[in-house]
Parts: C-alpha cells; sequence; structure tokens
C-alpha cells in the first residue's frame, strides 16, 4: 500500500474515534433500569428520611440506576408504576396508601412481577391491608432504646449481604416484630439478642430466631424488607448501603434473586 494509502486509512480511524467514543457514552448515561422511593406517613416520622432519600440517589447515581421520590401516593396507578422495576417503601408509617385504587395498582403491580424493597417502618404500614402484610413479611410490634448489636449474617450468596461480615455489629433501633416471617421467606440476618437488650415497650422481645432482615417471592413479584435503618447515620454507613443497594438489584432483576425458602439461612 502506498504512503498516502496508509495516511488516508490512519485519518478514517482518527474521525471515527469521537463517534465512538460519544456513543459508548451515551450507553453508559443510559439508567439499566428505574426505582421509585415512596415515603408517605400518616403515623410517625422518622427524621433519617430525607437522609435514606439522598443515599438512595447518590446509589442510583453510583450504579447506574434512576431514581423518583415521591410522597404523592396518586402515583400508584397502572402507568406510572409501570415505569420501574422496584419500588422502595422508606420508612412509611400508618396507612400511606389510603385508597383502595391505590392499592389496588400496587398490587397488580407486584402480581406482574414489580419488585419491592421495604425499609425499617415499612413493617409499621398497612396494618389492615392483610395483602402488604404478606408482602413485608411481618409487622412491628415495638422496640427497645436505640443500641449496639450483633446482627447475624446468615444469608449468604446474595446481593443484598455480599460485603456483610459474618457477625456485624452496629447501633440501630431494633424492631421486634408481631410474628416471625421464617416460614414464609429466606431469612438473611438475625439479631442476637444476647448482646443487647431486646425488651420492647410493650414488654417482649423475639428470642433465640430474631429475623432482621429478608427475602422472599410474593405473589407473582419479588420483595427485600430490612428492618435496620432508623438513624440518620445508618445512611452513610458503606455496609448498610450495600445492604440497600443489594436489596434493590434484587427485586429490580438486576442481579440473582435467590430467596425461596428451600435456601438456608
Amino acid at each position: 500500500m502506498s504512503r498516502n494509502g496508509i495516511v488516508a486509512l490512519l485519518s478514517a480511524a482518527a474521525l471515527a474515534l469521537p463517534l465512538a467514543a460519544t456513543t459508548a457514552t451515551a450507553h453508559a448515561d443510559t439508567p439499566a433500569y428505574d426505582v421509585l422511593v415512596f415515603s408517605k406517613t400518616t403515623g410517625f416520622r422518622h427524621d433519617s428520611i430525607p437522609d435514606g432519600v439522598a443515599a438512595i440517589q447518590k446509589l442510583g447515581q453510583e450504579h447506574g440506576f434512576h431514581v423518583d421520590t415521591t410522597e404523592d401516593a396518586t402515583v400508584f396507578n397502572d402507568t406510572d408504576l409501570a415505569k420501574y422495576q422496584s419500588v422502595v417503601f422508606l420508612s412509611t408509617t400508618g396507612d400511606p396508601l389510603d385508597q383502595q385504587a391505590e392499592k389496588d395498582a400496587f398490587q397488580r403491580y407486584i402480581e406482574h412481577g414489580g419488585g419491592y424493597v421495604g425499609i425499617h417502618a415499612a413493617a409499621d404500614s398497612g396494618y389492615t391491608w392483610s395483602w402488604y402484610g404478606g408482602l413485608v413479611g411481618a409487622y412491628f410490634k415495638d422496640h427497645p432504646t436505640p443500641q449496639q448489636a450483633t446482627v447475624n449474617v446468615v444469608g449468604k450468596g446474595t446481593a443484598a449481604t455480599r460485603d456483610l461480615p459474618n457477625r456485624w455489629k452496629r447501633t440501630d433501633e431494633w424492631y421486634n416484630y408481631r410474628s416471625n416471617p421464617r416460614e414464609n421467606v429466606r431469612v438473611l440476618a438475625t439479631l442476637d439478642e444476647r448482646t443487647y437488650d431486646p425488651v420492647g415497650y410493650n414488654g417482649g422481645s423475639m428470642g433465640a430466631d430474631h429475623p432482621i432482615a429478608w427475602c422472599h417471592p410474593y405473589d407473582g413479584g419479588r420483595a427485600f424488607y430490612t428492618g435496620m435503618g432508623h438513624t440518620k447515620e445508618s445512611y452513610t454507613d458503606p455496609l448498610f448501603l450495600s445492604h440497600i443497594l443489594g436489596g434493590i438489584e434484587m427485586t429490580a432483576g438486576a442481579a440473582k434473586f435467590n430467596c425461596d425458602t428451600e435456601h438456608t439461612g
């Protein structure tokens, strides 16, 4: 090939590089999936909610998914929910969905394969809505004063536990639940009640088997719940943020959802 021919080929390749780079950037900037964070409360309101919202938005920026946030329950309709691969109930309390049409739309969303993430007081919601009780896994009962406790991470091999130590010491508000969800979920983490005072303000605790995080397939969809996340400090804790990120990924279909009860833990 002549010298002029080689120069022409090199020039053409150089001209092609910016276009290729631009195309690659465009693909990288396209969100892999969409998540809705819902934080409406009609009961107790946690002052950590803004911290949680900001933390999940940051996780989306860092890990390539889009995050919308709302406290407007009217978005729970078929058209709006269809945009999202997972819906996060961030410390919702009371009856955040108080219209039957909203409940019906969310139920259809889950039935059609949608994802649900419940954080902390999401279990303090929907007491008169038994379907939601099954989705979250267990209802809140009470809690002792926030304090340090040891979490036993027992559900290995999931995105929600991949970075967690076997025994995880952290400070939080530790929920007791009205029932033990183990029969219907895969338990990912339990509390060692020997490491803190577990007696809640109603005078009880859960005993030796005290689940605090779990996941399960439910009514056609995917559900993950963690009882942690009361404190503002939780939302700057890299281990807790990894736990939340994994739950979002699993329920959105971006990570393996190995959450059936056949798995140990």
